[in-house]
């Protein structure tokens, strides 16, 4: 399962196919005061990015990608990676 809910965040882990955009959602709206972490994800289909810009939550945790960690994660989503300067 990529899609992970715990007492501290819902956690993406591994790869996040366009199936797991609807579980998302879901566990966002179950649980709205969490944030999500993406420190395990490997792969983000662009309907999950979608649903992570749509939700507007905190984000933590750099996926293992160097691009989903800088130009998804750190500037469209605006999580609390470290963005390098161009």
């Amino acid at each position: 399962m990529t899609v992970r809910i715990a007492s501290d965040a819902i956690h993406l882990e591994g790869r996040c196919l366009v199936e797991d955009a609807e579980t998302l959602l879901v566990a966002a709206q179950d649980h709205p005061h969490i944030p999500i972490d993406l420190g395990g994800a490997e792969r983000l289909h662009m309907a999950v990015v979608q649903v992570l810009l749509a939700i507007g939550r905190p984000v933590r945790g750099a996926p293992a990608d160097p691009f989903l960690a800088e130009y998804i994660a750190g500037r469209a989503i605006g999580g609390d990676i470290p963005i390098k300067s161009a």
